[in-house]
This record gives structure tokens, sequence and C-alpha cells, in this order.
């Protein structure tokens, strides 16, 4: 029996993704040291009197103490993906709680008076810049060890379909992770050798080909993807990979064909795919609601001017009430009536919403023109926000029998009950992305729904104030309302 093949080492010992996550501990651990060393120079530096030593440097151990545990509890130090996970508002907050909590601690021991203020501002100050800073020299120092090899997985992707295999590796560009570099795909079906290659990436081989990579220090992971493997040849598989110092992945077909609509949840200690669930939840939705509320309150007092005119306008000009109200599909596909300035000769409205307006539509008053021009028809809905009918921001209800084309829009939009599941906004990110106005084209309306479901996917109060002065600068220029 001749002896197993010997390989050459590699030149160096390359690290996964996963060092980044206590390379992010220390690279804080560093940012509070030093903001503290910092601190007590430039203070005798300054200043020279006098402080309690060991009360100010265990004021700062403590607030590094509780913002590393405010850290870990999230898990945030496993977000970087080299994406820019990293430096997000999260930081920023995670900050000031460790900041309040250690203010709360202080003043429960009773110790308060005798901390120095200048000395607390300095080092705070200085934390929160060491803390930015760093954040930006590590993610390029982790860049530049990335595009070395020096952190990464080299990967190949292991599946007797093809479809699959060019599915997953769409997948893996559109995730544009730069610590992953897949090398290959491999399988054992002869009819590889004849096609080649999938896009850029090389067939590279069979299975004991791939296995022999792994061996040579070649190769630090395989993704399995056989969408109908058995258990029997997917435990022969891994037991013959186990043979390789490499990670071992299984993507399952659920994966693949639900993308980003599944969470990995667990119940207990058991992993479920959460495929649906509710967006806005427990302390995010009382805070979208009170933001709403508020908002709405400050708009029906700061245009009530503007309301007030504008009903008179519609009285002088034409017979009828001043307000239309309308049913449409509101949050969990229930009905509500929504309130809106009248902008049509009473005999010609449509409550339905059957019959789309267009451009010059004879239906639409003068002053119905304006109105609707500039939005302000809609105005009378923070009425309907107030209520708890409506959000300031999220999807535009419809009307019952609003079509696209010949087919009510719920039937032409695949996947249209998806965004009743939060309350309908007065404006949307659909609004701000330049489809307000009539929708004429199965193509619109798709594409209407896409932004809708995915404001829905990344709710954030940040999002909604954003998309509400997108709106205010939209109303200028918007030429697609009438």
């Amino acid at each position: 029996m001749s002896p197993p093949p010997r390989h050459r080492r590699n030149k160096y010992v390359r690290f996964t993704s996963n060092v980044l996550r206590s390379g992010g501990m220390l690279n804080d651990a560093i940012c509070f040291l030093l903001a503290f060393i910092l601190t007590v120079v430039l203070h005798a530096a300054w200043y020279g009197y006098y402080y309690d030593h060991r009360l100010h440097s265990t004021a700062a151990i403590i607030m590094a103490i509780n913002f590393f545990l405010i850290r870990i509890s999230r898990d945030a130090y496993s977000a970087f993906r080299g994406q820019g996970d990293d430096l997000s508002s999260g930081t920023f907050i995670d900050f000031l709680v460790a900041i309040t909590l250690t203010g709360f601690t202080i003043v429960q021991f009773g110790e308060a008076g005798d901390l120095s203020a200048r000395f607390s501002l300095m080092f705070v100050g200085l934390c929160l810049f060491l803390l930015i800073l760093s954040r930006l020299l590590f993610r390029q120092f982790i860049w530049a060890a990335m595009r070395r090899g020096i952190i990464g997985q080299r990967v190949a992707i292991y599946g007797a379909d093809r479809e699959v295999t060019s599915r997953l590796l769409d997948l893996l560009n559109i995730e544009r992770l730069p610590h992953i570099k897949v090398i290959g795909f491999a399988d054992d079906r002869r009819t590889r050798v004849e096609t080649g290659m999938i896009g850029t990436y090389p067939y590279l081989g069979g299975f004991d080909d791939m296995l022999d990579l792994a061996r040579a220090g070649m190769l630090d992971q395989v993704i399995v993807a056989l969408p109908l493997v058995s258990q029997e040849r997917l435990n022969r598989i891994i037991e013959e990979l186990s043979a390789g110092s490499i990670d071992i992945c299984i993507m399952p077909r659920e994966f693949l064909v639900l993308r980003d609509r599944y969470r990995v949840n667990y119940i207990g200690s058991l992993p479920v795919l959460s495929v649906w669930q509710q967006p806005v939840r427990d302390l995010d939705g009382v805070l979208k609601a009170i933001q709403d509320r508020v908002l709405a309150l400050i708009g029906l007092i700061v245009l009530s001017p503007l309301l007030l005119l504008t009903a008179i306008a519609i009285k002088l000009e034409s017979k009828g009430p001043v307000l239309f109200r309308q049913r449409r599909l509101g949050f969990n596909n229930l009905e509500i009536d929504v309130l809106k300035f009248r902008s049509m000769y009473v005999d010609r409205q449509d409550e339905t919403g059957a019959q789309r307006t267009r451009k010059d539509d004879p239906r639409v008053t003068r002053v119905g023109r304006f109105i609707r021009r500039t939005s302000i028809d809609e105005l009378p809905q923070l009425w309907n926000v107030l209520r708890g009918e409506m959000s300031l921001v999220g999807p535009r209800p419809h009307a019952l029998a609003m079509r696209v084309g010949d087919e009510y829009y719920h039937e032409a939009v695949r996947g249209y009950p998806a965004r009743h599941r939060v309350k309908p906004g007065i404006t949307g990110l659909a609004q701000v992305r330049g489809l307000r106005g009539e929708i004429d084209t199965i193509e619109r309306a798709k594409k209407r729904v896409e932004y809708d479901v995915y404001y829905i996917e990344h709710w954030s109060p940040l999002l909604d104030l954003r998309i509400i002065m997108e709106t205010m600068v939209r109303l200028v220029w918007d030429r697609n309302a009438y």
C-alpha cells in the first residue's frame, strides 16, 4: 500500500472571518485604555489640580464593562462582514447606554459630587472619537488583510445540479463578501467536463479532486448544495470530507428558493426557518406609533391655516362636501375609511377606485388639480394617523376595486398581500422613488410592491424621517401626480 501523498504547507496561516470578533473586542479595549491615558495626561497639562484618581479609574472601568456587556449581549462583534456593518448607529447608541448606566451607578453610590465634570467630559469625548476613528482604520486594515489572503476563506461548491449551483453562485455574488473567495465548483458527473465553467467559476473536478485540494491546504470550506440528496449519501459525503481540515456547510434547498425571505431563529435550542414574521413589532411598533402620532399632531396644528383655506376653496368652487371618504385596504387587509380633500365634482366621483385618474381628467376640478398636484388632498389623512388607522410612512392604501391593466391589483402582482403587514402610509418609499401617481402597467405595479416590501423589511425610524424629507422635495419636482 503506497503512502499518502505529501503536500506543501501554506506559506502563512489563514484566518477565517471569525477572528474579527476577537479583533473588534481588542480594538475597543485599546480605545478605552488609550482614552483614559490621554485624559489623565491632558487633564494634568491643562488644569493640573488634584482629583480622585481611584474614583475616576473605577468609573472608566465600569463604563467599559457596561459597553462590552451591551455589545456582547447583542452579538454586535459578529456583524463585520467587510461591508460596513461594523460602523453604524448601534455603536453610538450602545455607548450612550453605557454612559447612562455608569452615571446611575455613580449616583447610587453617592460619589457624583466627587466626580470631575471636566475629566468625565474629556474622557467620554476621547472615547467616542477613538471608537469611531479606530473602526475606520480597523476596517481598512481588515480589507487589506482580506485582499492579501491572510483573512478569508477559499470556498468550493459541491452540487449535482447545474441550476442549483448557478443559483448559489449568483447569491454569493450579490452578497459581495470580501472574505469569501469562490475557487470553483465540483461534482462527479462527466457532463461537467464538457460544459467547463459556470460564468467565471471553473470546474474543479469530481469529489476526489476536491478532497485533494482540501488536503493540500488549497481549500478552506465546502458548501454542499444537493437539493435531493439522501441522508445516506449526505452522511458519506460529510464523512469523507472530514478527512480534510476544512469547514463543511450544507445549503438547504429552501435557502436558495426563499433567498432573503427567511430568518434562522430558535425555539428553545431548536433551529427553525422563519419564513414570515410580523416586521414592525414589540418596542419597534410602539416607537413607530408614538412617532406617527406626535408628528401627525404637529402637522395638523402647523398646517391648520392651509387646511382651512383649502376647505374654503373647495366649497366655493363646487357643490358638495369638503372631504371625500373612500374604503381602502389597511393593516392586515382590513378595510378603513381614508379621508381626502374632495378634488372631483360630486356627480363624477368613483368611490370604488375602479376608474383610474388620468392626466387632464375631466372629473377633476380646478382646485382639485392643484391640491392633487401638491398632495394637499392627502393631508386629511393625518387624522387617520391620529386614529391609529394609518402611518405617516408606509405602503399607500389602495382602493378595493383598484385595477392595473385589465386585472385587479391583488391578482396582477404576485406577493401583493405582503404590503399589508404594516399600516398604510400617507407617503412611502415607492412614492419617493418615482412611482407616485398613475400606475398603468403591470411592470410599474410590480416595482411599487417591491419597494413596499423592501420598506417593510428594512424599516427604521431614520428611514421614515428620510422618506418624509424626500417627499417634501418631491412635491416641488414630481410631475407624475395629477
